[in-house]
């Protein structure tokens, strides 16, 4: 069993309950009133006073007979008053001869009034503390010095301390160092695929290794390179694995270390890091996220010429420029939104190339299986290579994660290894979430959602240009109702005809539906959004409009106005009849097949209500041979027994199955 680790905020924590309780309960019982010498004197010409204390000779306290504590009970004066030990308090002025003879004149008086009393006893007394009545008045002192203390040490390693420690050093770089002493040095042998990637930042090792001969010809060694790609491709691991191959210190910080609210720290912050990269040249200084200070200046209400962002960014220009020495100091930089950058970064100069690391193939895909797999107990038949196919899409973060999930799922079910089964039921997990095998559904609506996967089933197993069918399902996963599973090609170039196609078996179940069981349902609605998306793009994009002509309005670099169209309202118009006439065309399309392949659509509908799940060779048996000409390999390998979800595989580049 852990022990818990010991935090100092502990001991202040108990000091301050310490503190609190003591002067709650010291409170709780309620003090003597305080007077004056008339009204002392007042209490003993009645009678009243029992005796006196003297604290200290000038701190007096009057303990008063059960006649005074009664007689008294309803003056105002005494309201509050304690009915136990001293019922009023008073200074005495420190005159201790003056007190008595005014204490003895009082009990004359009282005598001379016929009031009979017993002597009032004085007492004197003087304070003596304990070391414990020292503690608790030191305790206030010490919460407070402790507090002052601890917030010292949070500035010093807080966000405004810096790497240095200490609130002085609020403007240093916090840039990890990874020097080439350290024994575990990332190199290209952890970053699997990237062959591309890899041919072009081989380079900046080489300029680092033989900067020399690269100089004896008057060559300059480039400032810096960006890498760029979607989230998960590899880019951090890319650049850590520059600085293993070279053999250099690598310095690591991210963008948004460099913003803060303190005006100037930012810049502040670039210069310490490039002075910490030139006393460890040669090196590489790598920025991930530089989006967050390189965005473009002006481009934002919120990015003004006073900004701290913008005295960053213009920091950082001048680092690179020249106008320091920054021999032997590479920058690399990360980013995924390359089209926010200011243009002045992205000059020859400063990032001299960006690097593209994009989304890896299929062979790249089995090379990332290789490396998560290392430490995985797999079963021996485990085929990497169907893996890959099976993962259309994935980055390598994706790769990673179906590795684990497939773990886990080994684990639940006790297995003594990983199977092939257990990877693909991860993929599904990823891609459509949990299954939902108790969800209420109605006899019509179970059919209703058969008819529908059977269309989609039907339409693309006859086109020649839909991607090949692995499976169809009807279990609920996630959002979905059912799924049809299909293997995408990764093709690079797409014509009218493969648009056509997809559309067509996009619309199947919808109409599948419509004309089999006279239904229309809400199970289509991603099917219709996704056929009006590749419609769309089809006229405004890609120019395959006779209409509309070899126009293109889309934009690449991310920064036209989004309130402003690119186009007149009658060009809207165009567009908007030609998106109807192509998905109406491919309505018609389906709806051709629909109708000749009728009953075969009702035989696999009755097959997926009893089965819930079949295959690319049951479909075979009723449809016949597909006109996508599937192989072998392809049939044998569907093997799965779940579904997917749409809006999953929309974010994967479109690359997995529909649903509806």
């Amino acid at each position: 069993m852990m022990r818990p680790r010991f935090n100092f905020m502990w001991f202040w924590a108990a000091i301050a309950i310490i503190i609190l309780g003591y002067s709650l309960f010291s409170d709780g019982e309620r003090g003597p009133v305080d007077g004056d010498w008339n009204m002392a004197t007042e209490l003993v010409e009645r009678g009243y006073v029992e005796r006196i204390r003297v604290l200290d000779r000038d701190q007096a306290s009057v303990y008063l007979t059960r006649e005074g504590i009664e007689a008294l009970s309803s003056d105002d004066r005494f309201k509050g008053m304690p009915q136990t030990g001293a019922q009023m308090q008073f200074n005495t002025g420190g005159d201790v001869k003056n007190f008595e003879d005014k204490i003895s004149a009082a009990e004359s008086t009282a005598a001379e009034n016929g009031i009979t009393a017993a002597p009032v006893a004085i007492k004197y007394e003087r304070t003596t503390k304990s070391w414990v009545d020292y503690i608790f008045d030191l305790l206030p002192w010490i919460f407070i010095i402790g507090v002052w203390l601890l917030f010292m040490r949070s500035m010093t390693r807080g966000a405004g301390g810096g790497a240095g420690g200490g609130i002085m050093n609020v403007g240093k770089a916090r840039a990890q160092v990874f020097d080439k002493e350290k024994r575990q040095r990332v190199t290209f042998k952890d970053v699997a695929g990237l062959e591309e990637a890899k041919v072009e930042i081989m380079e900046i090792v080489d300029f680092l290794k033989k900067s020399d001969k690269y100089k004896a010809l008057g060559a300059k060694i480039p400032k810096g390179a960006l890498l760029v790609g979607p989230p998960g491709t590899g880019k951090t691991l890319l650049a850590k694995a520059v600085a293993g191959e070279a053999d250099v210190p690598f310095l690591s910080i991210s963008g948004s270390d460099f913003v803060e609210m303190f005006v100037g720290v930012g810049a502040s912050r670039v210069r310490d890091l490039f002075e910490q990269a030139k006393q460890k040249a040669p090196c590489i200084v790598f920025i991930d996220e530089i989006d967050a200070i390189g965005r473009a200046r002006g481009k934002n209400a919120g990015f003004s010429g006073n900004d701290e962002r913008e005295n960053t960014l213009n920091q950082l220009l001048t680092e690179m420029d020249g106008f320091q020495t920054n021999a032997g100091v590479i920058v690399l930089a990360a980013t995924n939104r390359v089209d926010i950058l200011d243009k002045a970064l992205m000059r020859a100069g400063r990032f001299d190339r960006q690097i593209e690391v994009g989304l890896p193939d299929v062979k790249e895909r089995e090379e990332i299986f290789g490396v998560h797999l290392r430490n995985l107990k797999l079963a021996d038949d485990l085929d990497r290579g169907f893996l890959a196919k099976q993962t259309p899409g994935f980055a390598g973060a994706d790769i990673a994660n179906v590795c684990n999930e497939a773990a886990l799922i080994a684990a639940r079910h006790d297995k003594s290894c990983i199977s092939q089964e257990d990877f693909l039921n991860a993929i599904d997990r990823i891609v459509g979430g949990l299954e939902r095998r108790n969800m209420p559904m109605s006899p019509t609506e179970r059919r209703s959602t058969a008819i529908h996967e059977a269309g989609h089933a039907t339409v693309m197993w006859r086109l020649q240009h839909c991607d090949p069918v692995l499976k169809v399902t009807i279990i609920p996963r996630g959002r979905s109702l059912g799924a049809t599973w299909y293997l995408p090609e990764e093709r690079v170039n797409m014509n009218v005809e493969h648009f056509m196609h997809k559309m067509a078996g996009l619309l199947g179940g919808r109409l599948s539906e419509q004309m089999i069981m006279n239904v229309v349902s809400t199970g289509a609605v991603n099917d219709l959004e996704r056929t009006s998306k590749i419609a769309y793009s089809m006229v405004a994009y890609y120019g395959m409009s006779p209409e509309v002509g070899q126009i293109s309005y889309y934009d690449s670099t991310g920064q036209r106005d989004t309130f402003t169209k690119p186009f007149s309202e009658s060009t809207a118009q165009t567009i908007d009849r030609e998106v109807r006439r192509l998905i109406d065309e491919a309505s018609e399309l389906a709806k051709g097949i629909i109708e000749r392949e009728r009953g075969n659509i009702e035989r696999l509908a009755d097959m997926l209500i009893e089965k819930e799940t079949i295959f690319a060779e049951d479909m075979e048996q009723v449809l016949g041979k597909s006109s996508q000409l599937i192989s072998r390999e392809q049939l044998e390998s569907a093997v799965v027994k779940e579904s997917t979800d749409d809006d999953a595989a929309e974010r994967r580049a479109d690359a997995l199955p529909s649903q509806e």
